[in-house]
């Protein structure tokens, strides 16, 4: 105990009396005999207590929690690190560099912001506007593959559709009718063919036509003349009920039902023709369809014939189709979104640099053009996966989900041609499309032009599309910058070394001796090698300065 009391003494005295020590003069001082010698280092770290590795662990972790909270609350607010925005907005621009990647943070004064407002209910399933046939193009699939492309609740919507439209209450008063009634409402489709060749055989029934060319006909061909035997009939039933209408309700509900028959098959033998290559027939009867029944937008017209115009680069005719239905009164769809969002990047394309962008910035018609495409993919923001074939396809479903993945296999199946035309088009598409999830709040729930993603539409792609062999898109989640995740890395770690150093003081002292042992070894090293190369005097004057 007298040795242990007489050895603190001495240290105190040394301690006392020696001036005082910093790690700089460690390594500025060449004079002193403690430098580059591991004895000088071990006695300056012998000097650290055990209450001031936990006093700087503790305080480490103090600050790195604090900058985590803030870099939180900030994301959870803007949508972005500070630190990262604060590199890229002022950091970069001294360095010569020029972010393009969000060339517009501002918010377009487009009048889609008004829908912003609107609430959405819950995700309504549409027809889709291009479905495919099912005996000619559906089955066909089935044969070659083995797959069944229709999902149950998916071809459950169609029966409920044609029931809807190609039925009344008063077609148990003819006996076709009521045949092909029950026939709407067969599950088997063997059933369904049957009972319209038995509607057929008592008397000449559009419907029984309708079903005959949806799924009996295995062509394209096939399914035209069957269509063109239900015109001769449809027109023929149309213009007796025109004329009976206004006779009371019954005969009311037989002039709705023949125009829906009509309509039905119009449309369907244009694009008949549009998939047998008359696309300027099939534009023409679009045209004629959309005049004649200007009312009837539930069969969504102009996109067939917004496809068709596409087809035949007429682009001026879709400019103005798209200046009458891109309104802020109609709903949106991803033809509209995407359709505009290709002439204006048809505009600039062909000449678009992602490095030239870089340098000079953006132009105003490629800010325009990457400000479509912005818009597009907000709106269903599944399609450009599929548009830069990065997700594989499958045939359309007879339904879609607006904003959906069904919407976007929908679209891309027939529109991936059109863009491929435009040169350049999927170039600034790859460029600039993951921008759109920068610019949109967080939560991505709360959007930027339009009203808020619906939550439902993964549920609903899922009863929609086959998920045997095809996954599901998800709408993409916003990733954690990189700035948060090392700050709760660093915070996590800190703590951690902050705990062990209260638990294990002496334990803790003895590793972080270690590691500025080795951590000040390699600069030992060099300065040793540099002492010994320069004259002592040189070296003395230079530290002096």
């Amino acid at each position: 105990m007298q040795q242990e009391d007489q050895h603190l003494e001495r240290w105190t005295v040394l301690c006392v009396d020696a001036p005082p020590l910093s790690p700089l003069s460690l390594v500025t001082d060449p004079g002193s005999d403690m430098f580059g010698s591991e004895s000088s280092l071990s006695l300056f770290l012998n000097t650290l207590t055990p209450k001031f590795y936990v006093a700087l662990t503790g305080t480490s972790s103090l600050i790195s929690g604090l900058i985590l909270i803030f870099e939180w609350w900030y994301f959870r607010k803007y949508g972005t690190s500070f630190i990262e925005q604060v590199s890229v907005s002022h950091l970069r621009p001294l360095l010569g560099g020029v972010d393009h990647s969000s060339p517009n943070s501002s918010s377009s004064s487009d009048g889609d912001t008004d829908s912003s407002r609107q609430t959405v209910s819950e995700c309504k399933v549409w027809r889709n506007p291009l479905n495919l046939f099912r005996g000619a193009e559906y089955n066909r699939y089935t044969w070659v593959t083995g797959r069944e492309p229709l999902t149950y609740y998916d071809m459950n919507l169609s029966a409920q559709d044609h029931q809807t439209f190609f039925t009344c209450d008063s077609d148990h008063l003819r006996p076709a009718d009521a045949i092909m009634q029950k026939a709407w409402r067969e599950r088997n489709p063997q059933a369904r063919i049957t009972a319209a060749h038995e509607a057929l055989d008592l008397e000449d029934c559009a419907t029984a036509y309708i079903l005959l060319a949806e799924e009996e006909a295995t062509t394209i061909v096939e399914a035209e003349k069957l269509f063109k035997q239900a015109l001769k009939i449809g027109e023929s039933c149309y213009r007796r009920s025109q004329q009976l209408q206004h006779h009371g309700a019954q005969y009311e509900a037989q002039h709705r039902r023949d125009t829906n028959v009509l309509v039905y098959i119009k449309r369907r033998l244009a694009m008949c023709s549009r998939k047998l290559g008359r696309t300027r027939e099939a534009v023409k009867m679009m045209r004629d369809l959309m005049k004649e029944f200007p009312l009837l937008s539930m069969f969504n017209i102009h996109e067939n014939l917004l496809e068709s115009l596409l087809e035949l680069q007429n682009y001026a005719d879709v400019q103005a189709v798209l200046a009458k239905y891109d309104d802020i009164s109609l709903p949106k769809s991803a033809t509209i979104c995407y359709t505009a969002a290709l002439l204006k990047a048809r505009a600039v394309s062909d000449k678009f640099s992602p490095e030239a962008a870089s340098r000079r910035g953006l132009s105003t018609a490629e800010m325009n053009a990457v400000e479509a495409i912005h818009r597009a993919v907000e709106f269903n923001p599944h399609v450009p996966k599929y548009l830069l074939e990065m997700k594989s396809l499958i045939l359309p479903p007879e339904h879609i989900l607006k904003r959906g993945d069904s919407e976007a296999i929908a679209y891309t199946f027939f529109h991936l041609q059109h863009w491929k035309r435009v040169e350049g088009a999927l170039n600034l598409l790859h460029c600039t499309w993951e921008g759109t999830f920068r610019m949109i709040p967080y939560p991505l729930e709360k959007g930027h032009l339009f009203y808020p993603y619906p939550v439902c539409t993964e549920t609903a792609d899922r009863e929609l599309l086959p998920t045997v062999f095809h996954e599901v898109s998800v709408y993409p989640k916003k990733e954690l910058p990189f700035f948060i995740l090392f700050t709760a890395g660093l915070c996590s770690f800190t703590a951690m070394l902050a705990l062990l150093t209260h638990q294990f003081p002496e334990l803790m002292g003895v590793f972080a001796k270690a590691f500025l042992s080795t951590l000040f070894a390699p600069l030992s090293f060099i300065m040793e090698k540099v002492e010994s190369i320069l004259p002592s005097s040189l070296w003395h004057q230079l530290t002096r300065i």
